[in-house]
């Protein structure tokens, strides 16, 4: 395995670098529909895998359905190192909208349409993608034990979640990763992302480079880039691997070259300069 930031071993048992790589800009325009140029979707997903990343984390409801398909017809049979990762709880209606979709029935549904679309037998972690601000999980979680039971899955993971919502999970079954909005432009999760470090759960950031929903914005950036010679982006993920060891990056690419650049920030050591540029936390 390349040492893209060294590893953390997910439930005790898959160790993954800690550079992945997230599917969510393999599908067309607003995660909708095909990739606007198939070879090139192609080719990212080879490139992440060549360059070492062992943790892909995608969803059925990107395209839906056809990311992971091309996940499926690209890289399998699957490297015995890759680790697919992906989550349930929402839906896109006909226009595309994002909808929750946390009934039993759905969250059933939703894990056989990974299993079938990814083309496994087990998947290796499940996300239970919460869609309401504090709204109780202990019953939906408690679907995913039993499907966790049946061996359908191999570990379990929430999205979206507060402390509280954490600890709900943890009461029905084992949480091995969190995955929440967490970058160096915002930081508002500091407290969580300590609290899983404590009690060595991954916690994996979306939206580390920003989103359209999320304008990308921080003191000092720049300067560092800069100085450094590199992207602004290749800073902001190296201040990630260096927040803390638990924190496994999943940036999205659809450009070849972005993927490289991203893998890149894995060797990118920051100094007490740059980090105190940043703001270290």
């Amino acid at each position: 395995m390349a040492n893209l930031g060294g590893t953390f071993t997910l439930g005790g048992e898959l160790p993954v670098a800690r550079m992945g790589y997230g599917a969510m800009q393999l599908a067309g325009p607003g995660v909708w529909g095909p990739p606007e140029d198939h070879d090139t979707a192609v080719a990212v997903l080879r490139e992440a895998v060549e360059r070492g990343v062992t943790h892909v984390d995608t969803s059925d409801y990107y395209g839906p359905h056809l990311v992971n398909e091309l996940i499926r017809d690209t890289l399998r049979p699957y490297p015995e190192d890759l680790v697919l990762v992906t989550k349930i709880g929402g839906r896109r209606d006909t226009a595309g909208h994002w909808l929750p979709a946390l009934s039993p029935d759905e969250i059933r549904a939703g894990v056989h349409d990974n299993l079938t679309h990814l083309g496994v037998d087990r998947l290796d972690v499940v996300n239970l993608r919460v869609m309401t601000a504090g709204e109780r999980i202990a019953d939906k979680f408690a679907v995913l034990a039993e499907l966790q039971a049946q061996g359908l899955i191999r570990h379990l993971g929430v999205s979206n979640v507060d402390s509280a919502q954490l600890a709900e999970a943890q009461r029905i079954a084992p949480v091995e990763c969190v995955q929440n909005m967490y970058s160096v432009a915002d930081r508002s999760d500091d407290r969580l992302l300590d609290e899983c470090a404590e009690q060595g759960i991954a916690y994996v950031p979306f939206f580390p480079l920003g989103s359209a929903f999320q304008p990308f914005e921080a003191a000092g950036l720049e300067i560092v880039a800069d100085r450094r010679g590199v992207s602004i982006h290749r800073v902001a993920l190296a201040w990630l691997l260096h927040r803390s060891p638990n924190i496994l990056v999943i940036p999205g690419s659809g450009d070849p070259a972005h993927v490289a650049d991203n893998v890149a920030a894995a060797a990118l050591v920051l100094t007490d300069e740059d980090l105190a540029e940043l703001g270290a936390s």
